[in-house]
């Protein structure tokens, strides 16, 4: 009993006459006939009966019925699943953040996906540039965001879009009432940096922004996240440079300052992926995020 013979006999069932049912289908009335008695025969049942208006189910064939609409409306549904994920719009999409960037773009990135994709599921994982290296390996998850990766063997990465420095300083100093602060301004501050771990980081960059600026930052304290590194500005530990992504984080003591530098320092935020992972989910989550960076990059 395959789906064509439930089709067939459901159509006849509806219309309750072999004529418009076969009218119905596209085919004609024999070939339509001996649908229905291969299946009666199938089964042992007789479906049908003959009545001066065409035919009417039988008990057996009231039963078959329901249970032939709920199978079609089911392989229906499965074809339309079946669809959607050989689009990329279905499925399971296991994404890594880190630190400041969930805080600002990567939500929005994200909530667009959501939007084109309800039916996808995202799966969010905190983890630091080395875990994240790791679970993409091991295939625990789909896409990684950070920020200056080294190449990696087996890995792409793509960079999305940039974002400004800023700084964040302890409330009520003098930095704090300036409009913005330049790199020469940091010279005699003792800086909070961020992250330690896997190198190259954001400390390495915040090191050369300082020697491009002619002098070695006079180091507080490093620490593991943006974070800690803030709560740390907010209790007068130092100053910290950061994303402008960080700025949307409200902590308490602490004030934040677009950095004036000639250079116009940014950083980068990138998506890392497995090389070899071809598969239609993620090509429609890139294709996302793309255009997604695109659209933030023409803000003002």
């Amino acid at each position: 009993m395959g789906l064509r013979h439930l089709r067939y006999f459901v159509c006849v069932a509806e219309e309750q006459n072999i004529g418009r049912a076969a009218l119905r289908l596209h085919i004609s009335q024999p070939p339509l006939t001996r649908q229905i008695q291969q299946l009666e025969e199938e089964l042992g049942a007789l479906l049908f009966r003959r009545t001066s208006r065409g035919v009417e189910l039988t008990d057996a064939g009231r039963v078959l019925y329901e249970d032939a609409r709920g199978i079609l409306a089911q392989a229906e549904r499965a074809a339309e699943r079946t669809h959607k994920a050989a689009q990329g719009l279905l499925g399971r999409v296991d994404v890594a953040i880190f630190g400041s960037g969930i805080f600002g773009v990567i939500p929005q990135l994200l909530r667009r996906f959501r939007e084109a994709c309800p039916e996808v599921s995202i799966v969010l994982h905190s983890l630091d540039k080395e875990a994240q290296i790791d679970a993409l390996h091991h295939r625990r998850i789909t896409v990684a965001f950070n920020r200056l990766m080294r190449p990696v063997e087996g890995l792409s990465c793509e960079t999305l879009l940039t974002e400004p420095i800023w700084v964040a300083v302890p409330s009520g100093t003098a930095l704090a009432a300036r409009t913005a602060i330049t790199m020469q301004e940091l010279r005699d501050q003792p800086l909070v940096l961020f992250p330690t771990g896997s190198r190259p980081s954001f400390i390495d960059r915040v090191h050369e922004m300082c020697r491009g600026a002619g002098f070695t930052p006079q180091v507080a304290q490093e620490v593991g996240d943006v974070v800690h590194a803030l709560a740390l500005v907010g209790t007068g530990f130092g100053a910290c440079l950061v994303s402008r992504s960080a700025a949307n984080m409200n902590m308490p003591g602490v004030t934040f300052r677009p950095l004036h530098h000639p250079a116009q320092d940014r950083i980068d935020l990138c998506c890392i992926h497995r090389s070899d992972d071809d598969s239609e989910l993620l090509q429609a989550f890139l294709r996302s995020m793309r255009e997604g960076a695109r659209r933030l990059a023409d803000l003002p």
